[in-house]
Order: structure tokens, then C-alpha cells, then sequence
């Protein structure tokens, strides 16, 4: 009862200040084990998506310093947030995650690490492929953007448009290469160029010149 009230009052209150273009959200499968990697534009992200997914049940990587705030210390403790330590290979939360995925949740994961802002993409941090390329469960690439100016639009009572897009399933194939810290830079870039290619050109960041390009890492599900 307590995380039905907490996702409709926040997703009122994002309906406030955002319009929300959610509509590839139909995408995401009902049930069953789900790695969603996106981009980090600001903290409105993880709201968005946690409640908009509402009631699959959704977490995701966290960064530990978010519960040093007790307001989103407790949104997080409701929606079963995984802290993680970004300065070192967190094998804890590594070990939550599958446990999440295990349970059928959807778990969310953004590879860059940190909120860019400007919504333009930086360079994924290779984690990610550490922790994917240990779990054989879909991977659906999703992409936020035009919610990069909302803290000017709300200064003007104006609302920002916020567009939601939901790329094709995939699964990460080693292809027989060595893990090294190489290998999964690799793996990161490939997944995040799945993500630049759901973004608008200026929106793309380091990953523009690469949206056309094809990698062995990536299998289509679909």
C-alpha cells in the first residue's frame, strides 16, 4: 500500500512540472526479468521511470550518497533501491542486482555513472558490462531527453516535454574475447550506442559518430 501511494503522488507531481511522452513504455514486457539500461540526464529519471512502470516492480543502482538525503533516502528505501559505491568494483550490490532479477524485477542501470545535465551522452563506464555479462536476462535500451531545461521552464510555471523512447532487446555475446578492462569498455560503448541511436543527433554526445556503426557484442532478441 505504502509504495502504491508513493508512485501516484510522485507521479502526480511530476505531471506538474513535466509532459511526459510515455507511450514506448508499451514496450517493456509485463513480466518476467529485465535489464533496462538509459541515460542520466537529472534526478528526475528514476522517478519517471519507476513510476511510469508502475506496478512491475522496478529498482535499480543507486549511488550511495542518495540516502545521506532523507527524502530520497525514503523514496528509495520504498522502491527497494540498490546502493552502490561508484569508486570501486561494488560486489554487494552486484550480488543484489541478480537477486532482484531473480525475483522477476526489472532493474535499472545507467552507464554513465552520473547525471549529465545537459542531457548530452558521456562515455559509459565499463561496470556495466561487468554486471550484464554475468546474467542471461534481456537488455532493453532506453532513452530519455527534452526534460534537460525544466528547471528554467518551471521558473516560467511552464511545463517541460519530456520524451520516453524504448529501443529493441538485446543480449551481450562475448564472442569469445578475455573479460579485460578492454573488453568491457567495448561492451559498455556498444550498449550505449544502442542508447544514442533512440536520441535526437544533438543529444548523442560522444556516441554521435558511432550510431551506424555495428559490433559483435550486441544480439537482437527481436
Amino acid at each position: 500500500m505504502k509504495k502504491w501511494l508513493v508512485n501516484h503522488t510522485i507521479k502526480f507531481l511530476l505531471g506538474l512540472i513535466l509532459k511526459i511522452d510515455d507511450k514506448e513504455l508499451e514496450k517493456v514486457p509485463l513480466q518476467g526479468p529485465l535489464v533496462v539500461v538509459a541515460n542520466h540526464v537529472n534526478f528526475l529519471d528514476a522517478p519517471v521511470l519507476i513510476t511510469h512502470l508502475h506496478p512491475r516492480l522496478t529498482t535499480g543502482l543507486v549511488k550511495k550518497e542518495t540516502w545521506e538525503k532523507p527524502l530520497m533516502a525514503f523514496l528509495f528505501n520504498v522502491w527497494g533501491g540498490i546502493p552502490i559505491d561508484r569508486d570501486i568494483a561494488d560486489f554487494t550490490a552486484f550480488r543484489k542486482a541478480k537477486e532482484a532479477l531473480k525475483d522477476g524485477k526489472i532493474l535499472a542501470v545507467a552507464p554513465e555513472g552520473t547525471r549529465t545535465e545537459d542531457g548530452k551522452l558521456i562515455r559509459g563506464k565499463p561496470g556495466v558490462a561487468m554486471l550484464v555479462s554475468q546474467m542471461d536476462v534481456p537488455i532493453l535500451p532506453l532513452a530519455y531527453y527534452g526534460h534537460d531545461n525544466f528547471k528554467e521552464n518551471l521558473r516560467k510555471l511552464k511545463r517541460t516535454k519530456m520524451k520516453i523512447r524504448v529501443g529493441e532487446p538485446f543480449t551481450i555475446s562475448l564472442n569469445g574475447h578475455p573479460k579485460t578492462k578492454g573488453t568491457m569498455q567495448a561492451v559498455t560503448d556498444a550498449i550505449m550506442v544502442e542508447i544514442a541511436k533512440l536520441l535526437p543527433k544533438e543529444y548523442q554526445g560522444v556516441y554521435e559518430g558511432a550510431v551506424n556503426k555495428s559490433n559483435g557484442f550486441v544480439q537482437y532478441l527481436n
